[in-house]
């Protein structure tokens, strides 16, 4: 499945989908997201990353597809041709708002005193839907925090489990640091089997994990509220130049 239209130079798009209302063409396997964000229609999203596998976890990406009684998850869904898609009524704004509360309910999300206070697509994600308190009775969970690495740090109360630093560290780097343990309510980070981070021996200090974090969950040591800043972009920075071998061919040219 391609998520990202190809080169200019290269096929046309040639499927013609209905979006919003305007009619648009799309890629032969061009996901809905990919669709949207191409002709500048946004779709919230927070486990999605571009450059790394979908997990379709966060569910904010949902879509309203006519003859579909389901939200289609638009990082997943490929169009079709004719298909009529809607991304923004009262009915997903409205559900996007109480998936935002229910991260919020579930973690420690305590913006005053975050390091990534300021530089959280969390934080963003709840001003621009409009999410100014929480409907939902706040579980206030007691983790810890495991500040045992050298480097960095992980603050499980501020984790959304989106998976993008457990993707990111198996798929981009090939440590596989990180994983996802338990399940419902009690699914945690964990790095090695349970291990602390300090002492996780597959672990090569990257810092990918960390600079994928969409909240404060994973933040380099020494930084104070609001220092920490993210930069996920860098991931499809580095897959693209994998795909496109231009590594391969920087180093050719220099021998």
């Amino acid at each position: 499945m391609s998520l990202v239209p190809p080169r200019s130079g290269g096929p046309r798009p040639n499927v013609p989908v209905v979006l919003d209302g305007e009619e648009v063409s799309a890629y032969e396997g061009e996901t809905i997201l990919a669709l949207a964000r191409r002709v500048g229609t946004d779709i919230p999203t927070l486990c999605y990353l571009d450059g790394l596998s979908i997990h379709g976890g966060c569910r904010l990406c949902m879509v309203e597809v006519a003859g579909d009684s389901r939200l289609p998850l638009a990082c997943a869904t490929p169009v079709t041709a004719e298909m009529e898609i809607r991304t923004d009524t009262t009915a997903l704004r409205n559900h996007r708002r109480r998936v935002i509360e229910l991260l919020f309910a579930e973690g420690n999300h305590i913006c005053a005193t975050c390091v990534s206070s300021g530089a959280c697509e969390l934080q963003d994600l709840a001003a621009t839907n409009g999410v100014d308190h929480i409907h939902y009775a706040l579980e206030f969970p007691r983790t810890d925090v495991d500040a045992t690495h050298p480097k960095y740090v992980l603050d499980r109360e501020r984790c959304v489990l989106c998976t993008r630093c457990v993707r990111v560290c198996d798929e981009v780097e090939g440590a596989h640091v990180w994983d996802i343990a338990h399940r419902g309510n009690s699914s945690t980070l964990v790095a090695e089997l349970g291990k602390p981070w300090g002492e996780a021996s597959s672990c090569t200090w990257c810092g990918k994990c960390v600079l994928v974090c969409p909240t404060g969950a994973l933040s380099f040591k020494g930084r104070s509220t609001g220092e920490m800043r993210h930069d996920p972009d860098v991931i499809e920075f580095l897959t693209r130049l994998r795909d496109e071998g231009e590594w391969v061919d920087r180093q050719e040219v220099s021998s």
